[in-house]
């Protein structure tokens, strides 16, 4: 039977995806490339999709670090905003990260309870496909959405995944599946600086994230995928 990739976004989309599918979570602008970072560099990673689940969670964890944002803002009592970069450049990797973001670790929560739950963004997104390859006969690679819009950088990392499993013999599901993969084939990493989730960072004087997104493109080697609630690590072989 023939394997398909589907395009999608936002989290309640994944309610379409319950059975029969391993699910794709994509916020690179900054949920899934923050988690990638922090599992790469050995630190346990918890998405939550609310402040109410990060509370009882940080009360079960040791000394457990508090990141993220909600509407952009990092709420009171967290440790640091939601950025790759500064993750990149902590030390106190035996601290468990609580990750916590307005679309990103929603669409990440929601994921968790089908067939197969993974996390990607521009640094594993060709170790992602290699993964699935073989091992999923169904793809949904799912965009988490801001403000209502399936933003830039999301179209780009679902299409470059999406076309990558095209390559390995899989089928587009719909028209629209093929459209952002046409949109985004063999585009470079920067054509995402126009939209607004890049103004957003410019403005808010947070290019550090940017420039960290921009320069780590498929440095990875390894798929992200969710497993009783935490993100882990899987190395993709040769």
């Amino acid at each position: 039977m023939n394997c398909s990739v589907v395009i999608d976004c936002f989290p309640e989309s994944v309610r379409h995806y319950r059975e029969g599918y391993a699910v794709i979570g994509i916020d690179v602008i900054r949920a899934t490339t923050t988690a990638v970072t922090a599992v790469a560099l050995g630190r346990r990673c918890f998405p939550v999709p609310s402040i109410e689940m990060a509370v009882p969670l940080a009360a079960r964890l040791d000394h457990p670090l508090l990141v993220g944002e909600l509407g952009g803002n990092m709420p009171y009592g967290f440790d640091m905003n939601n950025s790759p970069a500064e993750m990149a450049h902590r030390n106190d990797i035996m601290r468990p990260m609580i990750l916590l973001s307005s679309s990103g670790t929603q669409l990440i929560h929601n994921a968790k309870d089908c067939d197969a739950a993974y996390v990607a963004c521009f640094r594993n997104h060709s170790a992602t496909v290699a993964h699935l390859v073989g091992r999923h006969r169904h793809v949904a690679v799912i965009g988490a959405g801001t403000r209502g819009e399936f933003r830039e950088e999301d179209q780009m990392c679902c299409a470059w995944i999406a076309e990558g499993l095209v390559r390995a013999g899989y089928i587009a599901e719909d028209d629209r599946t093929r459209e952002v993969m046409e949109q985004w084939s063999g585009a470079p990493v920067d054509a995402c600086t126009t939209g607004k989730s890049a103004e957003y960072l410019r403005k808010s004087g947070q290019t550090r994230d940017l420039d960290f997104i921009l320069a780590h493109v498929d440095d990875l080697d390894s798929a992200f995928m969710v497993k009783h609630d935490e993100v882990v690590r899987i190395p993709v072989s040769e």
